[in-house]
């Protein structure tokens, strides 16, 4: 009887590894301090690229995810009337951006939605104030659904159809900066990519008509000065809607001109993606039944 062959012991950690992990720790493990927590904020937002097991760790230590959630809760009072000072918005944004990568990472995605996190996150969604520090805490909010709804996830579909990120981001998208509207159209196109969110969007002639007069006005806003990366989304959209019998009998009537004639043909020279996403859905919306 042959013996079996003899088990290789896993490769040491490099001694480089082990002392970042060891600095990630100590890190981590100040958050709690409220002395230090405005400094680790700030340290750990600049390293979190380097720290491949970061959101796990900030998951799974203890006082940590309070301690974040206590930097998001102890601004509401500043959101009406606005004044939130650009101070106190980028030591929100560096908590954000810490629970953003909590949000996108495969073993921590599930718990985070688990425990309804992202609606804290909602009422700087819903803040309208123009003051750039405002305008900074929805830019880092919409970055961490978007850090969601980027894996194609139904779980997580289902969860924001449960709660009011559609309005959100639809009035997002008709009064944002540029970017602001770019990050909250992905999000709609993501929901309405997914099956759940398409039938959910489309079960109803008002909520069908409320995404596509938003994006009806976007498009019109887009005439004069164009944005392919803003426009890539909005097209995509009524694109996959073009996909629902009942959308598409509807965006015979209501698809911008603007989309039907060369209006955007210059801007669209250079990507081959949108102008086949466009080809498609005029094809789809002259198609009868």
């Amino acid at each position: 009887m042959q013996a079996p062959p003899p088990t290789q012991a896993a490769p040491p950690t490099p001694p480089s590894q082990q002392i970042q992990h060891s600095e990630l720790l100590t890190l981590v493990a100040a958050l709690t301090n409220s002395d230090q927590r405005e400094q680790v904020l700030l340290e750990l937002s600049k390293k979190r690229e380097i720290f491949s097991d970061l959101a796990p760790v900030l998951w799974h230590s203890y006082g940590t995810i309070s301690a974040l959630l206590q930097e998001i809760c102890c601004i509401y009072g500043s959101l009406s009337p606005p004044s939130l000072t650009a101070h106190a918005s980028n030591r929100v944004c560096n908590a954000l951006a810490l629970l953003q990568c909590v949000a996108s990472h495969p073993e921590t995605r599930g718990l985070f939605l688990s425990a309804h996190i992202p609606l804290y996150l909602y009422p700087f969604l819903a803040t309208n104030s123009k003051q750039r520090p405002f305008e900074y805490l929805r830019l880092t909010s919409l970055g961490v659904i978007g850090a969601l709804v980027k894996h194609d996830d139904s779980d997580v579909i289902n969860f924001l159809l449960q709660t009011e990120i559609i309005p959100l981001a639809l009035r997002i998208m008709e009064s944002g900066s540029e970017l602001s509207k770019t990050v909250a159209t992905f999000i709609v196109q993501k929901v309405v990519l997914d099956d759940l969110g398409l039938n959910y969007i489309c079960a109803t002639a008002e909520r069908f008509y409320a995404v596509s007069t938003v994006l009806q006005h976007m498009v019109t806003s887009l005439i004069d000065q164009p944005s392919v990366r803003l426009l890539k989304h909005i097209v995509r959209c009524y694109l996959r809607l073009s996909d629902n019998l009942r959308a598409r009998e509807a965006l015979r009537q209501c698809l911008p001109e603007a989309l039907r004639d060369e209006t955007f043909q210059q801007a669209l020279e250079g990507d081959q993606t949108v102008k086949k996403w466009l080809q498609s859905l005029l094809f789809n919306i002259s198609q009868q039944g």
